[in-house]
This record gives C-alpha cells, structure tokens and sequence, in this order.
C-alpha cells in the first residue's frame, strides 16, 4: 500500500476509537465542553472517510478526461474537511450558548479529563505523522488532516484544563463558556482549511513556489536562456505544471531548441521539490534583446551587451520581453 494511503487509513482508524473514547467521556461526565470534543471527532472521522477516498483518486495515474491527472481532489477534500469543522464549530457555540442559560449538572470530571487527555496525547501524535508524510509526499489532504487533528491535541489540551478549574472551582457555568471559547477556536482553523483549498481550486498563484522556481532557472541560467516570461505554476496535488515563454537566439535550428529545452526541464525536475512537467515556448530574440544577451561570438548581434538581467518574480511573470520593461 502506497505511504499516503497508510497515513489516512491510520488517520481514519485512530479518528474512530477516539470518537468512541470522547464519548464514553461525555456521558460519564454530561460535560458540554467534552462533548464539543467528541462532536469534533464525528468530523475527524467524516474527514478521514473521504480523505482516503480523495487520495485514492489523486494517485490515479492520467486518463482522456483528466489530462492533468486526478490531484485537485485534494484541494476539495481539504474544503471539505475545513466546512466539516466550521459548522461543528458553529452547531457547538449554539448548543453551548443554550445550556449557558439552562444549565445542567455535570459529574465525574476527573474521569472525564483522563479520557480526553489521552485521546489528545495521540491525536498529537498522528497528527505530526500526517503532515510529515504529507510534506514528504505533496499531499494537501494529509497536511490538512495533520493539522485537522493537531488542532484537536490543542483543543483536548485547552478542555482537560478547563475541566480541572471547574473541578477544583465548582464553578460550573464555566463548563458552557470553555465549550464556546473552543467553538470559536474550532471555526477559526476551518476557516484557514478552507480558505487554502480554495485558493487552490482557483488556481491562485503560490509565490513563494514561484520563486523557488524562478531562482532555479537563475542559479542554472545559460546564455542562449536570453530571457524567460510568463512563467505561471499551477500545483494538482503533488505534481507541479509549469509553463513560460523562453527567449532563444533566432538562428538556432530545432535540435538545438530541442535540446536546450531539454537541460532545463532535467534542471527543473532535479532541483524542485515537486515532480514537474512543463510546457515551454520558445521565442526567437530581437535586436533589442542584444543589450541582456551574453551569447558569445554571435555573429548576428546588432547592440553591444551591457548588463544581464537578472530573473525576478517581477520579471519572469510578465507577458512580455525584458527589453520592453
């Protein structure tokens, strides 16, 4: 089995026993900050559910409908799992803010605290193993879940010392406001899921990926490399797709071209930290190019060289040639 589906079926597994254990916690204890708790891990669950279906369908290899492959599946999966927590963010504050107002008691604190603290110890735990494979493999989905479930650790930490300071207070309206204050925290991150998912469904520029790119090209730039332009990356889940505008010396033929494009597609592929495919057209210079041009002993060039143009995310993104800037 591939390492991305381990890491969610290990994902889906835990999320399952602990929801069992958050439970068995809130009817000991009748804690609505506990049962926020085991109403967010009904999420872990679902998200878990179709992560592993979603990551199943992103390692799909490429096919006549889907010619830049399945992986975006994991920008909706990542959506999803974020809206999934926003609402239990939202259903919580509500049943909170009800029983605020009509409280009812609450018993076996202690016991209850044991439970969700251990269900956080491991949440922890496998919520740094997503986002290490996820990391290491490109996957959205498991950085999402990760972090989906670290913010669960966080959670269980802030609720077993809520339930402590109620225990030793016996004040226990405290029980209703600790749940909404972690209501309010739970929606805040299914906004940060959310708003990532999106940004990737639309195909929202990444800058910093961008950069990395354009810094490669700089750091191997060769001299028939006259200048490249609109360069624009889009990211399906771990595979990268890129393309751009490369200026070239217009004398050289088609192997030459060829080959040229060739060396920067192999430099690409082994410096990037995604597997990239490109798709790159080529420009024949002109005079105004010779300016930036280090080409040596050209023999057609019209305007004495003067200074190299170094690739920035300002220039290399442009529509357009370096002379026209």
């Amino acid at each position: 089995m591939q390492p991305k589906k381990k890491a969610i079926l290990l994902s889906l597994c835990v999320s399952i026993l602990l929801m069992l254990a958050k439970f068995v916690a809130y009817f000991i204890t009748q804690s609505n900050a506990i049962l926020t708790d085991a109403l967010e891990s009904i999420v872990n669950v679902l998200a878990s559910g179709f992560a592993f279906y979603s990551i199943y369908l992103a390692t799909l290899p490429k096919d006549t409908n889907h010619p830049y492959g399945h992986g975006k599946v994991e920008f909706f999966s990542a959506f999803l799992e974020g809206a999934l927590i926003s609402i239990a963010g939202v259903i919580i504050i509500f049943k909170s803010g009800y029983d605020l107002v009509f409280f009812k008691p609450i018993f076996q604190l202690f016991q209850g605290a044991i439970i969700i603290g251990a269900t956080g110890v491991v949440n922890l735990l496998v919520g740094y193993y997503l986002i290490s494979i996820g990391k290491q493999h490109r996957s959205i989905t498991l950085e999402a879940d990760g972090k989906h479930l670290l913010t669960d650790a966080i959670t269980s930490a802030g609720l077993v010392i809520g339930v402590l300071l109620i225990q030793l207070t016996q004040i226990f309206w405290l029980d209703s406001l600790i749940s909404i204050i972690l209501g309010f925290y739970i929606i805040y991150n299914g906004y940060l899921l959310t708003r990532r998912s999106v940004g990737g469904l639309m195909d929202e520029s990444n800058t910093e990926l961008v950069k990395d790119i354009i810094s490669i090209l700089q750091k191997y730039r060769r001299d028939p490399w006259v200048d490249i332009h609109n360069l624009r990356a889009q990211q399906y889940g771990a595979d990268l797709h890129i393309d751009c505008h490369v200026t070239m010396p217009y004398y050289y033929n088609l192997n030459q071209v060829h080959q040229e494009i060739s060396d920067l597609d192999r430099i690409i592929n082994g410096e990037a930290t995604h597997k990239t495919e490109l798709f790159i057209h080529t420009d024949p210079c002109l005079p105004d190019c010779c300016n930036y041009c280090k080409m040596q002993n050209c023999a057609v060039r019209v305007h004495p060289f003067i200074q190299e143009i170094e690739w920035t995310i300002n220039n290399a993104t442009k529509n357009q040639k370096h002379f026209d800037q």
